[in-house]
């Protein structure tokens, strides 16, 4: 939906622009993982997603007013992926590589299924949904258990663990939609 407003406003207006960077990095990431381990569904999953992400930035950058802070934030992944890639094959050996990858993985996709509890506090104070995305709160869903049964499936705490958070916060946020629902919104 924000590519749909951003191509039909020709603006990036209202629009954020970190969670394309970091749902980039976080695929970038497990793209990486999914080519150590030799796992196709977790580097098709996350190759599709890098492709996709990679165009969002692409049209922000092309809408974007101010071009400068967003190259330099699009400059900055590739040096994190860039140090990452040479972290992983050159410092870590070869026995530990999947465990390091996989736990720098872990880390970040909880880090980012967790961001969004800042919206949740705001959400409480004003009594008032209209910062949170229902269709992304249905996929969020769907993707982080989708994610952890295929973990659970694998027997892998890697693929399993990080995704829980995202299931706990999607359920808060149908709470909340739940608790504040828009037609109960004050007009500001």
């Amino acid at each position: 939906s924000d590519l749909r407003q951003m191509l039909a406003t020709k603006s990036v207006e209202n629009i954020q622009f970190l969670p394309f960077l970091t749902t980039d990095a976080n695929n970038l990431s497990w793209l990486g993982y999914g080519c150590l381990k030799g796992d196709g569904t977790v580097i098709t999953v996350n190759a599709i997603g890098a492709a996709l992400q990679t165009l969002y930035i692409l049209v922000y950058l092309y809408y974007s007013p101010a071009k400068r802070p967003v190259l330099l934030q699009v400059l900055l992944l590739l040096a994190v992926v860039v140090t990452g890639c040479g972290y992983f094959t050159v410092l870590v050996d070869a026995g530990t590589r999947l465990t390091h990858l996989g736990l720098f993985c872990s880390v970040f996709t909880i880090s980012m299924y967790l961001s969004p509890l800042a919206d949740l506090a705001k959400v409480v104070r004003s009594k008032s949904t209209r910062c949170l995305s229902f269709p992304l709160t249905v996929t969020t869903l769907v993707a982080s258990s989708s994610w952890t049964l295929y973990g659970l499936q694998l027997h892998d705490l890697y693929i399993t663990v990080p995704n829980v958070p995202g299931i706990v916060t999607s359920l808060v946020r149908f709470w909340l939609f739940q608790r504040y629902r828009p037609e109960q919104d004050k007009p500001y």
